[in-house]
């Protein structure tokens, strides 16, 4: 129900927005057509739809739908039918039911005043429903009976024409006779006949009516018409039981006792339901009478009724209790029913009679009547035993009320006897002894109520009635019993009524606010306590003084003064007393009237007065009195001052509250405040001023409670506290508009008489004098903290050490009470600073040496007083927060001001607490006001000084730039994007302000202050230098800086550009303005299309923005403007086109501009459109999430909040929407999916598991990016915000908090590891702020956010290590950064106060979320001390962050070989718990821990052991099969293998290790290996080819041979491959070789060909025609070599031109055999070439081909080359491990070249090679040109230094560096320079494989022991320093060994691919332990850096080795080669 109010209320402000759930609800409501036929029930959803129809209606005015005016007028329409039970759910009693009628016709009842037509519609039907209410009958009467009370609280509009229906029908069900003493007629004629006569007086007539009425009383109105008020009294001064019995005796007057037994009877026969029916009855024609008009006789029968109703309403509450028969809550619930019963009556009878003529003389004779009987009804109210029922006093007050109707609406007469009636009502109430105990009953309140209106009324109208009126009760208080015989009781007590009266009176004085009235009252109660009874102290003295401060507090000022010089006379006269023997007699009153009742009167007179100028007096006046009260006590008894003095500080604190101590103060005033703080020091009355103090004990407020007067200065520094704590709040007020105690001379204070009367020693306290000197001293020096011993204040007289003690107090106490902020109104200025006065002190001249360096420990310790009151608050949110940050900011000011006085002690401390304040406080380096203060107050400040001491001016100045320049590198040291978004802002102003101030001073002072990437002008490790700040930083500058490039720039400059560009935009929307205005505006005659956040921008929030209706024409045209731009943005985004980033930072900024130009716009609309652009202004950015766009974004943001502070919650709360918003829709840093994953996801399924994705439409590198500057721009605000906003801070932990909720949200992205671990690096800095107070009540969160983060930062290592490169080393250099802070804030996170606060608890496990029982952690699982596992993770995430950060800084800097130093060495136990606790967090973890540490073997045993004895756990991670999945578990057929079935499928590298005789074949592992086989598209299994062939060597169960079977059928591809391979596949029986091994290669060569026939055998019709064709041509093609070889050579070429022209093309769908998706058009017969080889004839022919999914028109040569007689399958294999090297790289990013060119063997020795295009051999370039390589590329590409000629080169680095890396694995031979081929760009091609891993020329000689080829021709490019040292040569080797890691990574996935082949009967594998060879030039044993030093030393002797040059030499003397 709740939720269905709160969519009703949301629809109620967008009814228009929201129609469709308007429209919903309306559906949901009961329809009538269903309760045509039977009476089917209503269910509670329909009630309550109903019920939120009918609320919507009371909310909103909306008329353009009517719909739910008709859904409830229809309910409406059935209630008649719901008087019935079965209309209601069965679960409805009549509680329920009642409930509902109560909101549904409240609701409606409001709704009718919103709309009058449909209060009209609900008029028409209303009189039904109410007749049919009355008439029903039967079982179900109750249900209409709660419908009708309903009605009668919320009366519904009727029509006119039913009004005397519904009165008739009211009176007929209802009403019943009324018993009264007389007839109507008797009663009326009675009325009458008394009132005929014109010349009877007010007094009489009611006179004569009321003794005309039994239910008068005689007694009362022979009183009345005496006219004494004396009687009155006296017949009230006994109090209630006589005036009762004179009540009753009055009732029973001439009556029998039968007859008011018959009367009491009458009364009893009243069931309760009838009384309730008639209230009913009663209150709805009431309601009737006043909506509507009804018939004039009817009127005067309703009228009849109710007075009969009235004059019945005496007899009835003078019924005594035991009168009746029931008692109890029987008796209790007939009485309320009753008296209920009677106030609607009275109501009704007043409405009645507001109807009638008021000018008719028979009307004024019915309100004088109805006077008379509502004033009897009153008192007998008043009288009645029931009075104290809520009941009965709620019904005095309607009585009460009636009667001041009627006085007031009339006036004359009625106003007249209702003073003398209403006089008697207050006798009566004041003579209620329990009416007035502590605050004034209903009743009194109800009779002063009206009083007050009366008065008020008549004051100005008939003036005398109510002086007579005030007069009379005035004197009522002075008059005395006449009985003789009660004079003695007399004295013993006070009447109750005058003691009640006088309070009245002083109320009512107050409450008519005039100086007429006090004045009458006033002098008769000073009388009384000069002179009458009240002299003496006694209750009616307490209860006059209390009164006349009440009407002295209305600040007339004849009555203030006279009351103040009684009060002050009474308080010194009780001084008269102090110490003389009769102080021990006296009365209670007495002390009460001295501790309570007069300083009360002075505190409320204090609180009261308004006038500045009584203010002022009674100030003077009160600071005398404690002059006086202090000297008198102390000369008389010092132990006995604080009582005194204590009592009157609340009232000396209020009258303080707004003295201003800042402003000239007279010498008379400062006087009397230093003797005030003398006595508050010497009395003990300050509270503690010690930071540390000794435990409460009790209060006392005695006289003499405290010891001797020498040790109360000591303890009242100390505490505890030994008075009352209203009096320390009122020293705490009293300080803060204290003027400094400053005099002109200290010498000046020996002559104050009143010290010298203290410090004489001839005083009172005689040879006690020196003992109390040395006391203060010593409470001196404990108030200044120690900072001044005792010892050193020797020279210090008693009056001097009072006197410096007085300011201790005073300046400490101003800065613990209110945080050193003086009294002064509501502006924030430097002057309300307690330091202003603090530092005047050190102004005075000519001090001694020991009182200056106490008033310097005085200001040390107020500044510390100053700092603890701050850090108190540090967790304070909304206005408390504002004040703190006021505070602080106001004091820092004044600081930054006093830098310029001229005195240098001064300045120096001035300094010194300023740093202090902003090193504890760092908040205010951000504040606006204080930057203000720095940059442009010193101009200010020494222009208004002495300009003729040019030594002072230069000295400030000087002291001014160095202040300046540390806080600005302060601050950008913290908050960089902040700090300059703030400079930037008060350049545009000193630009505003040039005219009067000039900014060379401004400049002068922040010149040569730079950030960069660099080194920065701040020491350690700052926030800045987090890189992801540094890149938020370059975008908030504004400087065009690219974040892919190091920066470095000054912000001085910077910051005037952009402040430049920002005043250009703001001078922009300022000019349009104007210029729209001096148009006029536009007449915009058809509204503006609907806008908002439509289309894409829709995705950005769930809630839709409405149309804002913006009042201002230009606004509104400006704003749809840049909403349309910016959707234009987006919308450009979305589609892929290009994104104009200048355009969108233009319009970003004009808008920001446009909106911080609109800030004081308070308009509704004006609020919602606005909102609607910040919104946009914050989403646009995260949106597109691209590097420019966010730069825009960050550069807008922190204009937004540098300009406008106020919009800081907004933006930010606006920000982490869009946030969480990205971790929703998976964008940059939380693109969790494998495809955003990059190298992982690249490498699929060859190196890494799983199958590729689609790439991203968007690169994920730059929305990551994206997200770094982004968090850069959080991490800013949070420095700003850390200390000072608690909302923002929990802003930021929600953002928090979403983002580690699920620890796998994450992108995988290698790219993304700096600005993980810096989105971190916040968190943990969020949750350190736990310790600085401002979010200790968030403890348990930040605990459990603080858990998250670790799991998350554990969980990044859950992957193996990735590379990244952006060929960017600025971006290399900042992920290294990135973790590296990361790691040290983990080292410097020592204090960790979660786990000192569970050590302090005692219970190292208690946490406050774990669960006890079962020891479960949220995040963490099971667990059995938190602690110390808390602290193993930690352990653990610190190893592996140190070594990620080590990993980077060796890629960020791959050719600095110096090692950073050895980590301390783990021991085996250590690396043990580490695999457990990593394993326990996350298995996967402890496998990355594997890979990263992989020549520790007791981490491999261990986790082996853990993965085999949880093995259910892991069977979702492929990486684990090798730990249990190895040779020794398949001989001994382990269980584990029993998991294989339910692995998770492998890479197809991993899968081909498990096909290695190694395995055996075992069944379960075949399964395995074949599954995942099968799992991926046969094409992706095409590339390893050649292993699934030599596979079938070791297949005995023929596994392998069905696998290959299968997947023929579903590729073609596949299966051409495969024969191609399985003819190509040739291995005679070697003579000398095992005999077993021989049998087995011959039963493989066997195989071969049954395995082809087989696939062809199964090739359905198309597959055979294609496979038929395709085969054809090729062998047609390569057959042509075996024709060429008979013929000469010269014939050769023109015989394949012969042989290629009888080749047809049968059809176009053939292709390329090394190149499947190159589709054959046809063969160039000219291209035929024969190709030199020694006894073979290769021939290479080019072919025209298309791409198999290009254009079909785009044909390109591509030539091939046909070998017959040599084996090609060893190119093959180094061209498979070279492919796999090509997409490392690529996959990490690595700008290296390699080109695998396509190799496929086609029959024995006979096989197709691709020739790489447009290349040349070196030996052919050497052929045409003399020169080396270095002067070829000049010839080629033009001189050194050109971009051709660089751009060549770079190319040649890049492919030299990759097939480096390259030649390193697979250490090819033979590499001569016909093996060598340059392509056009520059690019180096290795080609020819005959000899490679342990395989070399010459039978194996290994003359080329190089491991790559770097000859000197190619150094001279490579190095053109020629020593090793030029850049070019440090990117080669920098490329190599990036290289050289990234292949390490995937080292397995290529040893597996060689590995199968070793039994191919290949020659690499003919000697030597090849694959062992291969694995050690891995280096798996040596850690990144170690490798990386291999690199460079495999490059250094490399360089230009003579064996290469050696071997060039042989192959130009043995073959032509050029070299």
């Amino acid at each position: 129900m709740e939720s269905l109010m709160e969519l009703c209320d949301l629809v109620a402000q967008h009814p228009a927005l929201f129609s469709d759930k308007l429209a919903w609800m309306c559906s949901r409501c009961p329809q009538p057509d269903s309760f045509g036929g039977g009476s089917p029930r209503v269910s509670p959803s329909q009630l309550n739809a109903t019920l939120a129809v009918a609320r919507f209606l009371s909310k909103s005015d909306s008329a353009s739908d009517h719909s739910p005016n008709s859904a409830v007028l229809d309910f409406l329409r059935l209630i008649p039918s719901s008087f019935r039970r079965s209309f209601w759910p069965q679960s409805f009693k009549n509680e329920s039911i009642g409930s509902f009628f109560t909101d549904f016709l409240g609701y409606l009842s409001k709704a009718t005043e919103l709309s009058p037509e449909f209060s009209t519609e609900v008029a028409e039907v209303m009189g039904d429903i109410v007749i049919s209410a009355i008439s029903s009958s039967g079982d179900d009467t109750g249900i209409s009976r709660v419908f009708l009370l309903s009605l009668s609280q919320n009366f519904l509009p009727i029509l006119s024409s039913d009004a005397d229906k519904l009165v008739n029908c009211l009176l007929d069900q209802f009403t019943v006779p009324v018993m009264v003493p007389r007839s109507p007629r008797e009663q009326m004629q009675l009325i009458s006949e008394t009132s005929s006569s014109s010349q009877s007086s007010p007094v009489s007539v009611i006179t004569n009516n009321m003794n005309s009425l039994e239910v008068s009383s005689p007694n009362v109105a022979s009183q009345v018409s005496a006219g004494s008020p004396s009687g009155a009294s006296s017949r009230l001064a006994d109090g209630t039981p006589s005036a009762s019995s004179s009540r009753v005796s009055g009732m029973m007057n001439g009556e029998s006792d039968s007859g008011l037994y018959d009367k009491v009877a009458s009364f009893k026969e009243e069931s309760l339901e009838s009384l309730e029916k008639q209230e009913i009855a009663y209150k709805l024609i009431a309601h009737i009478v006043e909506k509507v008009r009804i018939d004039p006789k009817l009127l005067e029968q309703v009228r009849l009724m109710a007075r009969k109703q009235v004059q019945s309403m005496p007899a009835f509450l003078k019924i005594r209790k035991r009168e009746w028969n029931e008692q109890g809550s029987h008796l209790k619930a007939r009485i309320n029913a009753k008296l209920s019963f009677y106030q609607a009556v009275a109501r009704l009878q007043i409405k009645s009679l507001a109807s009638l003529d008021s000018d008719g003389k028979s009307s004024k004779k019915l309100w004088l009547e109805a006077l008379v009987l509502l004033t009897e009804a009153a008192e007998a109210c008043l009288l009645s035993v029931w009075r104290k029922l809520r009941m009965c006093e709620d019904l005095f007050s309607s009585l009460v009320e009636g009667m001041t109707k009627i006085a007031i609406t009339k006036g004359g007469q009625p106003l007249r006897v209702l003073l003398i009636r209403i006089k008697l009502l207050v006798l009566t109430a004041c003579a209620q002894a329990d009416t007035w105990a502590s605050s004034p009953g209903t009743m009194v309140e109800s009779v002063l109520k009206a009083s007050r209106e009366v008065i008020e009324y008549g004051w100005s109208r008939d003036r005398a009635p109510v002086d007579t009126f005030i007069m009379g009760l005035a004197a009522s208080i002075r008059e005395r019993n006449d009985y003789d015989e009660q004079v003695e009781k007399e004295k013993q007590s006070i009447p109750v009524v005058q003691l009640n009266l006088i309070r009245l009176l002083a109320d009512l004085s107050v409450a008519a606010d005039k100086s007429e009235v006090v004045d009458m009252i006033l002098p008769l109660f000073i009388e009384s306590l000069e002179e009458g009874d009240a002299s003496t102290p006694c209750l009616l003295r307490l209860r006059l003084l209390d009164a006349v401060s009440h009407m002295a507090s209305l600040g007339f000022e004849k009555s203030y003064r006279e009351t103040v010089v009684l009060l002050t006379r009474s308080y010194l006269n009780k001084l008269s007393t102090l110490g003389s023997a009769d102080s021990k007699t006296l009365a209670a009153e007495a002390t009460t009237e001295r501790v309570e009742t007069l300083p009360a009167g002075f505190l409320l007179i204090a609180s009261r007065l308004t006038s500045s100028k009584l203010r002022s007096d009674y100030r003077h006046r009160l600071l005398s009195l404690c002059s006086d009260v202090g000297l008198a006590a102390e000369s008389k008894s010092g132990r006995s001052g604080a009582d005194y003095l204590g009592p009157l500080l609340p009232a000396v604190a209020e009258i303080c509250s707004d003295f201003d101590p800042t402003g000239d103060v007279e010498p008379s005033l400062l006087k009397l405040f230093r003797n005030l703080w003398f006595y508050i020091a010497l009395f003990g009355l300050a509270p503690p001023i010690q930071s540390t103090q000794s435990p409460n004990k009790s209060v006392s407020t005695t006289l003499n409670s405290v010891g001797s007067i020498n040790v109360i200065p000591l303890q009242a520094v100390g505490g505890p506290y030994m008075w009352n704590a209203d009096w320390s709040t009122a020293v705490k007020r009293i300080a803060q508009g204290t003027p400094p105690l400053v005099v002109s001379s200290v010498k000046w204070l020996e002559d104050e008489l009143e010290l010298n009367a203290l410090h004489n020693p001839g005083s009172r306290r005689g040879s006690g004098n020196e003992k109390a000197a040395l006391s203060q001293r010593a409470a001196l020096s404990a108030a200044l903290g120690g900072r001044v011993e005792v010892g050193g204040m020797g020279t210090i007289s008693g009056v001097k050490t009072t006197y410096l003690l007085a300011v201790a107090f005073l300046e400490i106490i101003r800065f613990s009470s209110n945080g050193g902020i003086l009294n002064g109104g509501n502006n924030w200025t430097v002057s309300r600073s307690a330091f202003s006065c603090v530092f005047e002190y050190l102004k005075t001249p000519n001090l001694m040496p020991a009182v200056s360096q106490c008033l310097m420990a005085i200001v040390h310790r107020a500044f510390e007083t100053a700092v603890l009151w701050l850090e108190d608050r540090i967790s304070e949110t909304g206005h408390q927060a504002e004040m703190r940050d006021s505070t602080l900011c106001v004091h820092a000011a004044f600081l930054i001001k006093s830098m310029s006085q001229r005195e240098e002690s001064i300045r120096d401390i001035a300094v010194n607490l300023l740093t202090q304040l902003r090193d504890k406080f760092p908040q205010v380096l951000w504040n606006s006001s204080c930057l203000d203060s720095l940059l442009f107050s010193v101009n200010a400040d020494s222009s208004s000084a002495l300009v003729n001491d040019p030594a002072w001016i230069a000295a400030v100045k000087s002291l001014y730039q160095r202040v300046v320049r540390e806080w600005i590198i302060k601050s950008l040291s913290y908050a960089p994007c902040t700090s300059q978004g703030l400079l930037q802002e008060k350049l545009c102003k000193a630009n505003t302000w040039q005219r009067n101030q000039p900014t060379t001073e401004v400049v002068s002072l922040l010149s040569e202050i730079r950030i960069g990437t660099g080194k920065n002008d701040w020491n350690g490790m700052q926030t800045a230098n987090i890189p992801a700040v540094m890149a938020a930083a370059a975008a908030a500058s504004g400087a065009n800086l690219k974040w892919t490039e190091p920066f470095n720039f000054e912000v001085l400059s910077t910051g005037i550009v952009s402040a430049t560009v920002k005043c250009n935009h703001a001078g922009e929307i300022t000019g349009m303005r104007s210029l729209f205005d001096s148009f006029g505006g536009l007449n915009m005659g058809t509204p503006a299309p609907a806008f908002g956040i439509a289309g894409t921008l829709q995705k950005l929030k769930s809630n839709m923005f409405p149309q804002p209706q913006i009042e201002n024409n230009f606004d509104k045209v400006v704003l749809i403007k840049f909403v349309q731009q910016l959707q234009h943005f987006v919308n450009m985004y979305e589609k892929g086109g290009e994104f104009d980033k200048t355009a969108f930072r233009q319009t970003c900024s004009q808008a920001t501009a446009f909106l911080l130009s609109n800030l004081e716009s308070t308009t509704k609309s004006n609020i919602e459109g606005f909102s609607q652009l910040l919104r946009l202004l914050c989403w646009c950015p995260a949106y597109i999430s691209t590097p420019d766009a966010m730069e825009t974004g960050v550069f807008v943001w922190t204009w937004l909040v540098s300009a406008a502070p106020q919009l800081g919650s907004l933006v930010l709360a606006e920000l982490v929407d869009a946030w969480l918003w990205t971790i929703d829709t998976k964008r940059g840093l939380f693109a969790s999916e494998v495809r955003y994953s990059g190298p992982a996801a690249k490498l699929r399924p060859h190196l890494a598991p799983g199958e590729p994705e689609p790439l991203p439409e968007h690169d994920p590198v730059e929305q990551i990016i994206a997200h770094r500057l982004w968090l850069g721009f959080f991490i800013d605000r949070f420095e700003v915000i850390r200390h000072i906003n608690v909302d923002q801070l929990l802003l930021l932990g929600r953002m928090l908090q979403g983002t580690t909720k699920l620890p796998w949200n994450f992108s995988r992205h290698p790219a993304a590891t700096g600005t993980f671990f810096t989105l971190m690096l916040l968190g943990l800095k969020f949750c350190s702020c736990q310790s600085q107070g401002n979010l200790q009540k968030f403890k348990s969160g930040l605990q459990l956010l603080e858990d998250r983060i670790y799991r998350a930062s554990l969980g990044w290592f859950a992957y193996e290590p990735e590379w990244f490169d952006m060929s960017n080393m600025n971006f290399a250099q900042s992920e290294a950064q990135s973790v590296s802070i990361f790691v040290q804030f983990l080292l410097s996170d020592r204090g960790d106060a979660l786990q000192s606060n569970i050590k302090g608890s005692g219970n190292e496990n208690e946490c406050s979320f774990i669960d006890v029982n079962y020891k479960c952690h949220p995040i963490w699982g099971p667990m059995e001390n938190y602690a110390v596992e808390r602290e193993k993770r930690k352990q653990l995430l610190l190893m592996l962050c140190q070594h990620e950060a080590d990993r980077l800084e060796v890629w960020a800097a791959p050719t600095n070989s110096k090692d950073p130093g050895s980590r301390p060495k783990i021991s085996s136990d250590k690396w043990i718990e580490n695999a457990k606790t990593a394993f326990a967090v996350d298995p996967r973890i402890a496998l990355s821990l594997v890979s990263r540490f992989r020549a520790n073997t007791h981490l491999k045993n261990e986790v082996t052991q853990l993965i085999q004895s949880h093995i259910l756990e892991v069977r979702t991670i492929p990486e684990a099969l090798p730990y249990f999945v190895t040779p020794k578990a398949v001989d001994e057929n382990s269980v584990l293998l029993q998991q294989l079935p339910h692995w998770a499928a492998c890479s197809i590298t991993q899968a081909l290790e498990f096909l290695t005789p190694a395995y055996k074949g075992h069944p379960r592992v075949m399964a395995y290996v074949l599954r995942v086989l099968e799992s991926y598209p046969p094409e992706r299994v095409t590339f390893f080819m050649p292993q699934l062939v030599q596979a079938l060597r070791y297949d005995d169960d023929r596994l392998v041979e069905g696998y290959l079977l299968r997947a023929t059928k579903r590729s073609d591809i596949f299966a051409h491959i495969l024969i191609w391979h399985l003819q190509g596949e040739t291995c005679a029986s070697e003579p000398g070789k095992d005999p077993v091994a021989n049998a087995k290669n011959a039963a493989f060569q066997a195989l071969l060909p049954a395995v082809r026939q087989r696939i062809i055998d199964e090739f359905n019709p198309k597959a055979l025609d294609l496979f038929k064709r395709e085969f054809d041509f090729f062998d047609k093609v390569t057959s042509i070599s075996g024709v060429l070889f008979p013929l000469p050579k010269e014939e050769r070429r023109a015989g394949i031109r012969r042989e290629l022209e009888k080749i047809e093309m049968d059809g176009d769908d053939l292709y390329l055999p090394t190149a499947t998706t190159k589709l054959v058009r046809g063969i160039q017969v000219d291209s035929g070439i024969p190709l030199q080889s020694a006894a073979k004839v290769p021939i290479m022919i080019t072919f025209n081909v298309v791409d198999h999914d290009g254009d079909p028109n785009d044909i390109k040569p591509q030539a091939c080359i046909f070998k017959v007689g040599d084996d090609c399958r060893q190119d093959v294999l180094a061209l498979q491990v070279i492919s796999l090297l090509r997409d490392i790289f690529q996959a990490v990013g690595l700008n290296l070249y390699l080109f695998p060119y396509g190799v496929l063997p086609t029959g024995p020795e006979r096989g197709i090679i691709e020739v790489v295009p447009n290349t040349r051999s070196r030996s052919q370039m050497g052929e045409t040109t003399d020169g080396g390589l270095y002067e070829i590329f000049q010839q080629d590409y033009g001189p050194v230094g050109t971009p051709s000629f660089e751009a060549a080169r770079e190319n040649f680095i890049i492919s030299s560096a990759g097939y480096a890396v390259a030649s390193l694995l697979l250490q090819p031979k033979d590499r001569h320079n016909g093996n060598l081929l340059f392509d056009n760009t520059g690019r180096l091609v290795h080609i020819d494989f005959g000899f490679i891993l342990e395989t070399s020329p010459g039978g194996n000689m290994r003359f080329e022991s190089a491991h790559f080829k770097l000859s000197h021709e190619m150094t001279q490019l490579l190095d053109p320093s020629g020593v090793m040292k030029s850049e070019t040569w440090y990117r080669f080797v920098g490329l190599c060994v990036k290289g050289y890691l990234a292949a390490r990574r995937y080292m397995d996935g290529i040893i597996n691919t060689v590995l199968l082949m070793v039994d191919s009967g290949l020659p690499c594998f003919s000697r030597g332990d090849p694959i062992g060879n291969l694995r050690k030039r891995f280096h798996p044993e040596m850690n990144e850096r170690e490798a990386a030093n291999f690199m460079i030393r495999t490059c250094t002797d490399a360089y230009n080795k003579w064996t290469t040059a050696g071997y060039d030499l042989i192959q130009y003397l043995q073959q032509g080669i050029e070299k």
